[in-house]
């Protein structure tokens, strides 16, 4: 049985930052893409960065570039969301996602991802 694990969230003024962590387990992930998404209340669940699992290919929305990275230990199937320069409009309940056939066509879309962990909020107060 695969599980996503996140944590790291919490409450976090303008300006702050935050790392959430993603630990996945049940499983190998050898080849699995991973994935971060949020989802505001009254909003669809959006994109926010995904990486490969080779780390040769990363993608940010345009909404976080330069403010969030993410860094994987595939040894130690987990992933980070580093979280900089947070925004009130960063607020959402942040997913992880793994899957191991998204290709960077396919690494924004929700639809394609297999695995989900059960998400962690994170609320910025202006």
């Amino acid at each position: 049985q695969v599980q996503l694990v996140e944590s790291g969230g919490g409450l976090v003024q303008a300006g702050g930052s935050l790392r959430l962590s993603c630990v996945a387990s049940g499983r190998t992930f050898n080849g699995y893409a991973m994935a971060w998404f949020r989802q505001a209340p009254g909003k669809e669940r959006e994109f926010v960065g995904g990486m490969s699992w080779s780390g040769g290919l990363v993608v940010y929305a345009d909404s976080v570039k330069g403010r969030f990275s993410i860094s994987r230990d595939n040894a130690k199937n987990t992933v980070w969301l580093r979280m900089n320069s947070l925004k009130p409009e960063d607020t959402a309940v942040y997913y992880c996602a793994a899957d191991p056939a998204v290709t960077r066509l396919t690494m924004t879309l929700p639809a394609e991802y297999e695995h989900w962990g059960q998400g962690t909020q994170v609320t910025v107060s202006s």
